[in-house]
């Protein structure tokens, strides 16, 4: 029998985006280019040939979308701050336009009743400082601290959560080893010398934020979660399986909460040792506030193609991501039990369908609500065994640029006619306005 599943009193009911997928406005006031301008203008390098620079106008249609946000009830907002708009050649100038359009932001978001949380990087690299060596250059690290003290400075007074990163796996291992997200470096060394630099940054930029926004800032960092299921229980499984771990898991999570990488299982992944110095871990290691999780799916290991004890189960999203909500339950448990996080906010969960505009302005998005349903409420089963999780943001607020896949990929709460930047809310949106409303689920 279905029963109504209450989230404790304060809990934060959020949707995220990030700068480049929704702003747009990426020659204007001062702005400079980010590494994500000049990828998505390689030919060959996106989906065809989409870019960014458009969008979703939120940099022009802010209050229309703080408007929506209302109506659905959320009392949470994460956004990221584009670094190239602060500081257009990654350090020196300072480009005020753009921090007042964040002050806009903020403002705005608090006179509605929604709380900002704020990601200091989600993947824009100033393009002058790539031009440098980028995350491979270690300079990058305290230019990353200038520029956060820059933006806690004028925003700390009303933000009081931060990500430093967001998703530092993906900028390390797609960026600079796998190649396929910017910079296109395909270099195992190369990445696991960035993975370790985005690490230090994390931990160099703490200060800043701390000394900015005094007892009350929280901050945390958001990180790209998978758990991982062995395909069967073959010797080649679970290798696979503890390889991956090692990339999804233990590679960035063990500096953070314990002080150290897991070397000895770091031939295994085919990266090499970064280069580090003295009390590199003490900074990165220093105590966060929250740990941030972005869950999509799990992960299948399989050491050969015939590897079936485990087989997904059914529904798939367009991205080609199978819907399985119970990892979402394991993996929370599994990281309270590990690594003990003071709490958890899950910073990004959603899905990709095909979804259709009706003629009178409605989208039956049955599926992504669905998915929400179970999601939530596998977040609730691992809160009843004691996981100390405080917040839910839904991937994500609108429709946007999908990064590689351009504007193929819809994960909105909103549907964007991105020809004529007309915003509609989906049924899921809905169904989210009931879920913040009572503060809790029907069960699925």
């Amino acid at each position: 029998m279905p029963e109504l599943l209450q989230f404790p009193a304060g809990f934060a009911w959020g949707a995220a985006t990030a700068a480049y997928q929704v702003e747009g406005a990426v020659n204007e006031d001062g702005r400079g280019p980010s590494i994500w301008d000049t990828f998505a203008h390689t030919p060959g390098r996106t989906l065809n040939g989409e870019t960014g620079d458009v969008a979703c106008d939120h940099y022009h249609r802010y209050p229309q979308d703080i408007g929506l946000m209302k109506e659905l009830g959320l009392n949470a907002y994460r956004f990221s701050i584009a670094w190239p708009r602060i500081l257009p050649s990654g350090r020196g100038q300072i480009n005020q336009a753009g921090l007042d359009f964040y002050d806009r932001l903020v403002d705005g978001l608090l006179a509605a009743g929604i709380d900002p949380y704020v990601t200091l990087y989600h993947w824009d690299l100033p393009q002058p400082l790539q031009d440098e060596g980028g995350w491979q250059n270690r300079e990058t690290c305290n230019l990353f601290a200038d520029y956060v003290e820059i933006v806690a400075g004028r925003l700390g007074d009303r933000v009081k959560h931060w990500m430093t990163h967001n998703e530092p796996l993906v900028v390390a291992f797609f960026g600079h080893w796998m190649g396929f997200h910017p910079p296109g470096i395909t270099n195992p060394d190369a990445a696991a010398q960035v993975a370790h630099h985005l690490l230090l940054s994390h931990g160099l930029a703490q200060s800043a934020l701390r000394a900015a926004g005094g007892s009350q800032a929280q901050v945390g960092i958001a990180m790209a979660l998978q758990p991982v299921y062995p395909a069967g229980d073959s010797e080649q499984d679970l290798l696979v399986a503890r390889r991956e771990e090692l990339i999804w898991m233990k590679w960035f999570l063990d500096p953070i909460f314990l002080g150290t990488y897991p070397f000895e299982d770091m031939e295994l992944a085919g990266l090499g040792r970064p280069t580090m110095e003295a009390g590199d871990l003490e900074v990165i290691s220093q105590p966060i506030d929250f740990l941030g999780v972005n869950y999509y799916s799990r992960n299948i290991a399989r050491g050969s193609a015939s590897s079936s004890a485990i087989e997904e189960e059914g529904e798939h999203t367009t991205m080609g991501w199978e819907v399985y909500p119970d990892g979402l339950r394991v993996l929370l448990e599994r990281l309270h039990r590990d690594y003990q996080p003071k709490t958890i906010h899950i910073t990004e969960n959603g899905a990709a369908f095909e979804d259709t505009l009706r003629a009178d302005g409605t989208v039956e998005d049955d599926q992504r609500q669905r998915y929400l349903q179970r999601h939530f409420t596998a977040a609730h089963q691992a809160m009843q065994a004691g996981v100390p999780l405080r917040g839910y943001f839904v991937w994500s607020l609108m429709d946007n640029y999908e990064w590689t896949f351009g504007y193929s990929q819809r994960f909105g709460l909103i549907y964007v006619d991105y020809a004529t930047q007309q915003r509609y809310i989906k049924k899921s949106g809905y169904f989210y306005q009931g879920v913040i409303a009572q503060n809790g689920v029907t069960s699925a």
